[in-house]
This record gives structure tokens, sequence and C-alpha cells, in this order.
């Protein structure tokens, strides 16, 4: 039996500059960090007593006798490609999908990092992001950026820089107490609302005329975000008014980002003193992010008193094994009928 634990993350700036068609052209970069929420991803074989030779486990179940009658595609896709049989995989998690955190990219890079440790193989950061990516946008044929698929694999605060001949991931290194006032300083709230990202990418349409000029302007705010986090002698406060920039920017980039009730709510924590925010993801609902001094949290908390306030703390270790206990699998024979 395999379990893998993979964080959720969390991006600031530069979303939207991490899709493909934008950065081969223009460049791109983000920066996020991956948080102490997770989901969890059991798999191992099914012993040969049932009928059905795959048992899968998500917010449904399934159980099938051939791998590609399995509906939900990341986990026929990833079988196929990785030639997995006779399993049963359960996903747990600490936070709802579709809610802009990641969830299904860290739901494939945890799932793929359970199938190599179940065939014995070990595999590195970049080797699960880059089959994540793989996975999700050339299987699966899902709309979106790479940023999410490398953030759960690699973890932590990072600059990850988009060009035309891939990525590199760029570790911010701030001392300890400046990454704390930074996680101190931050507010995370549940919409309610949830969707999938891919149909959020669809709706907002491609890369062109003023939406690529804001994308490049979002893409600059990256390196202003970072000056702020790594120069001792900057007002970390900044970072929260950057992130209103790019919150403006981004609703300008598509018109399934936002919505009239996510426009209130955003408002409202702006007017009980946040110095700025976004929602996280593609847009259109899930988790709002505020910036806000200590002093004025307590009136944020009461303006969004019909939210659900989420505690959080950063993490760094990306997509983990967590429990490895390998077993002997010989595959069984498929009986007709």
């Amino acid at each position: 039996m395999i379990i893998t634990q993979t964080p959720f993350r969390m991006s600031f700036f530069g979303g939207g500059t991490d899709v493909e068609e934008f950065f081969r052209e223009y460049g791109g970069a983000v920066i996020s960090t991956t948080f102490d929420k997770y989901c969890y991803v059991t798999v191992r074989h099914l012993p040969p007593f049932f009928e059905y030779s795959t048992d899968i486990t998500y917010s449904k179940s399934e159980r099938v006798r051939a791998v590609e009658d399995i509906e939900h595609p990341a986990i026929r896709n990833a079988m196929q490609m990785l030639d997995m049989h006779e399993l049963r995989l359960t996903y747990d998690a600490d936070l709802p999908a579709r809610s802009g955190l990641g969830t299904s990219s860290s739901f494939a890079v945890g799932m793929l990092n359970a199938f190599y440790a179940l065939k014995g193989k070990y595999a590195g950061k970049k080797k699960l992001a880059d089959d994540a990516i793989y996975l999700e946008r050339t299987l699966c044929g899902e709309a979106g950026g790479w940023q999410d698929q490398i953030a759960a694999a690699y973890g932590g605060l990072n600059r990850i820089e988009f060009r035309e001949d891939g990525y590199e991931v760029l570790p911010i290194v701030i001392s300890p107490e400046r990454k704390r006032l930074l996680n101190e300083n931050l507010m995370l709230f549940f919409t309610g609302f949830t969707r999938f990202s891919s149909d959020i990418q669809k709706a907002n349409g491609g890369a062109k005329g003023d939406k690529i000029a804001k994308l490049k302007d979002m893409y600059a705010l990256v390196d202003e975000a970072e000056k702020v986090l790594t120069n001792k002698y900057a007002d970390m406060d900044d970072f929260g008014r950057l992130l209103h920039q790019t919150w403006e920017l981004k609703r300008g980039t598509g018109k399934a980002v936002s919505t009239g009730e996510v426009d209130m709510l955003y408002e409202r924590g702006m007017k009980a003193g946040a110095l700025g925010g976004k929602l996280l993801g593609a847009g259109g609902g899930g988790f709002l992010l505020f910036y806000v001094q200590p002093e004025r949290q307590a009136a944020v908390m009461e303006a969004m008193r019909d939210l659900l306030y989420i505690p959080f703390q950063f993490e760094t270790g990306g997509s983990q094994v967590v429990h490895y206990a390998p077993e002997e699998y010989v595959r069984r024979e498929r009986v007709a009928g």
C-alpha cells in the first residue's frame, strides 16, 4: 500500500502567464506557495477476489473490469500512461475540489507519485511536474497553465519562470521572520462557490488584444512583488497593495474571472481594512485571499462572517510518499464473461 500527501497551492502573482500559448511567445512567471492543506491518495493492488478489477473512490465510486471503462479522465489516462492495472485507489482531501487551489493538479501529482512508488520507482519533483502537465494538458485535453502541477510537486514559496524552452523553479529566499510576517498577514476565506478551472479558462478565451496587455502588466508585477519579499527594508504591506493591483488586472482578462457576488465580497473585505487580495485560481469562485494588517483582521473577520475562514501555514515539502509498503504483484488473467 502507498499513501501520498500532496499540498495545495495559492498563487499570488502572474497567474495566466503560465499558459503555454502566452509564455512561449511573451515569457511568464508566477509567485506562489504551497500551504498545509493536502490531498491524500491511497493506492494498492486489488486482491483477486472480485468480479471487478479496479475500485476507485473520489467524489463518487467506480468499480470497473477494464481501465478504459474508468470515467474519471485523469485516473484513466494516468493508469494507461504508466500501465497500471487492478488497483484500489482512494482520494481524500482537506479542502474541496474546484475551489481555486490547484486541487486537480495536486491530485494528479499525488496519484502519479503513488503509481511510481507502487511500481518500486522513485520519481523526482521535475518528473512528477512534467508528467502531471502532460497528463492534464495533453492526455486529458484540459485548458490551463503549468504552475499548479509544478507547485504541487516542488512545494514551498517560489518564483516559477516560464520561457519558450520550458520552466525553472526559483525558491524565494527570505528570513523566517519575514516569511512569518507574510503568513500572518494573509487571511483565507471560502466563498462557497466551486467551478472547474478548465471551464473558466475556456470561457475566458485565448490571449488576444487587451488581454495580452493585461497579462504583460501582471507579469511585470511579479518582479515588483519579489523585490518586496526579498528586500528586508521594503514595507511588507506593499505586497498587499500589489495584490490589489494584480486582482484589478486579472478581472479584466476575462468575463468569467469574477462574478457580482465575488466583487461584492471583495469590496466588503477592502472596506473593512484589507490592503489587497484576490480570488485564487482561474476565477468564478472558490477561495478569497486578503492581505490584512493585524489591527484590521478582526474587522475583516466580521465583514466576512458569512464565509468560512481557513487558517493556514506555509509548507515546503511538496508531494511526498508518507506510507510505503510495497507488495508483490502478479497480474491475474482476465476471465471472459
